[in-house]
């Protein structure tokens, strides 16, 4: 079947109902989502489908046929990090690091629908667990990074991977 992954067109054998994870994971060797629980409660597998944050370990492949996906390599690169992974390393959010791209995806989806978040907006939002409990650090993140693209720093291309293809693209190069 193919699939519309970060950009690019790609092909993946799989079966109808295999779970969109092990697809990006086993196939196509995006391991940045992560496996965490299977039963879509963690949110170590947040992926964006159609500019919706999904759990990807519950959605099966079939269902996103000709819908646009987006992973966290498809964020920020080392070179123009994304606003929002500027912020995770500002208020120092990572501990283990394990549901950080799932945090990072969710949170994502939330600035691109939401781009002012209250602290309501983002605890409706953010249902992701972290083991570490770094939830308040998340919340400043988010903060942050809203800030950060409301006053244009952050990269108009980062910005388009959280926004489906036909998302108004804003900012400059940071």
């Amino acid at each position: 079947m193919e699939l519309q992954i970060n950009g690019r067109r790609t092909q993946a054998d799989a079966a109808p109902a295999t779970p969109l994870l092990w697809v990006l994971r086993d196939q196509l060797n995006l391991t940045g989502t992560k496996f965490g629980c299977g039963i879509a409660a963690c949110g170590a597998c947040t992926v964006h489908v159609d500019g919706q944050a999904v759990r990807s370990c519950v959605t099966p492949v079939s269902a996103v046929q000709g819908k646009d996906i987006r992973t966290i390599e498809s964020l920020g690169s080392a070179e123009h990090p994304h606003a929002l992974q500027q912020a995770w390393i500002a208020e120092q959010v990572p501990q283990c690091g394990y549901c950080q791209s799932g945090m990072l995806m969710a949170a994502a989806a939330l600035l691109a629908r939401t781009p002012h978040p209250t602290d309501a907006d983002i605890d409706a939002a953010m249902s992701n667990i972290c083991r570490c409990g770094t939830y308040q650090r998340v919340r400043a993140a988010i903060h942050r990074a809203a800030n950060s693209v409301s006053s244009g720093a952050s990269n108009t291309a980062n910005q388009s991977a959280v926004n489906s293809a036909d998302a108004q693209r804003t900012g400059s190069a940071a």
